[in-house]
């Protein structure tokens, strides 16, 4: 079974929540930090998130990284980032 991960440079998000309009049961609004955060992610002391994700969800979580205008979603599947 292939492994799916969502990477999101956090620090560098700009608060648009795009991600959030297209996914909200992957993303959530931060309104106090004016930043999307990655529903139920690990994050590092650097700040990026980072959380597996099943196959099901590949699609809507694809579409998340592919409308954010910064590019701070990556989606690695198989230890090869696609997104």
């Amino acid at each position: 079974m292939e492994k799916i991960r969502i990477k999101h440079d956090r620090p560098n998000c700009i608060g648009c929540y795009a991600c959030v309009s297209v996914a909200d049961k992957i993303w959530a609004l931060n309104e106090a930090e004016r930043k999307s955060d990655l529903i139920n992610s690990t994050r590092g002391e650097d700040g990026h998130e980072e959380k597996e994700i099943e196959e099901k969800d590949f699609a809507i979580v694809k579409e998340s990284a592919e409308v954010c205008p910064v590019n701070v979603i990556h989606i690695i599947k198989d230890k090869k980032q696609i997104i």
